[in-house]
């Protein structure tokens, strides 16, 4: 089983607005309402896999009874901590004429420290069972930002694996605790190493400095598909799987899939090139779609033979 992680859950609306100006009426002609947050769309991707999936975190407000209302319309399983002040609300305007994507997001709720605390004491209870735990996404107000480094510690000492998927401060601490695995976006690995990557060598470099800062095993996603650096037995191997060519939709939680794809695979006993394949290929199926966690998973059977996995090179691990 896996449990995900989400402490700034949201309701996320999608409109379709063809021709979409600012500063003019529209009429919007789709709308989706899924509940949201980085852990909710890689559990989303799980469900879709057929990987059993728990969902916690917090939900504040009429808001957060959404949220809850929204996972259990879709069958995932969740058990979140309520707590007294509003969960968020986000807004994306997706112009298909185009391509464009506009994201309004709230701040989020206040948190308080008992709330914190509750939370602390579901996961030592959800975390008993669990294959990985995977803590995703920003924090909300009241929250320090060794939060989620203080939660790995304590599931280290438990001996559960994590995985960390956020950004900012909150990563760079996280990375101080030694998860098992780190997944951060281009953008997001770029401010954490402090320069931007053009090539391939950029990535490869990138992939060794967030290593030594703590993760056993690295991804770093970006839109042509993921650099990963892993670790099997006293080997480092790394590897660039690049995604097929296709006409998105929209790449919204495109990373967040292909996490729940890889971590999939990897629960399989996968070897790393497949678990890769199978990971890019669930993060590019959701690109075909609007709304974050959702594919088709016949489309990541479909779209796996067109997934381009290159050894990197083979290394002895000096950690």
């Amino acid at each position: 089983m896996i449990v995900t992680v989400t402490l700034n859950a949201a309701i996320d609306r999608t409109l379709t607005v063809p021709n979409f100006q600012l500063g003019q009426r529209h009429r919007a002609s789709a709308g989706l309402q899924l509940a949201g947050g980085k852990g909710i769309n890689v559990a989303r991707a799980l469900k879709r896999l057929g990987v059993p999936v728990v969902v916690t975190g917090l939900a504040g407000g009429r808001t957060g009874t959404r949220i809850v209302e929204e996972l259990t319309g879709e069958s995932i399983l969740n058990d979140l901590v309520r707590i007294g002040d509003e969960s968020r609300t986000s807004t994306a305007v997706v112009d298909p004429t185009s391509g464009s994507y506009t994201e309004i997001n709230e701040w989020g709720p206040l948190v308080e420290p008992e709330e914190l605390e509750m939370l602390f004491e579901k996961l030592r209870y959800l975390s008993r069972d669990a294959d990985y735990v995977v803590i995703a996404g920003s924090l909300p107000r009241g929250v320090e930002p060794d939060f989620y480094a203080e939660l790995i510690r304590e599931l280290n000492r438990r001996q559960v694996p994590t995985v960390l998927d956020s950004e900012g401060e909150p990563l760079r601490l996280g990375l101080e605790a030694e998860p098992y695995l780190v997944s951060p976006n281009q953008r997001e690995a770029e401010a954490l190493v402090g320069q931007e990557f053009y090539e391939q060598q950029d990535f490869a470099l990138a992939l060794e400095h967030i290593s030594e800062l703590g993760a056993r095993n690295v991804l770093i996603t970006n839109e042509a598909g993921c650099f990963a650096r892993l670790r099997e037995g006293r080997k480092t191997r790394r590897y660039r799987a690049l995604a097929p060519h296709l006409d998105p939709i929209s790449v919204v939680g495109a990373g967040d899939v292909l996490l729940g794809g890889f971590i999939a695979a990897q629960l399989e006993g996968k070897a790393p090139e497949l678990a890769l394949r199978e990971a890019v290929a669930a993060g590019s199926a959701s690109t075909l779609e609007l709304g974050a966690g959702r594919f088709e998973p016949r489309e990541v059977a479909r779209l796996q033979q067109d997934v381009d996995v290159t050894d990197l090179e083979t290394v002895v691990s000096e950690r």
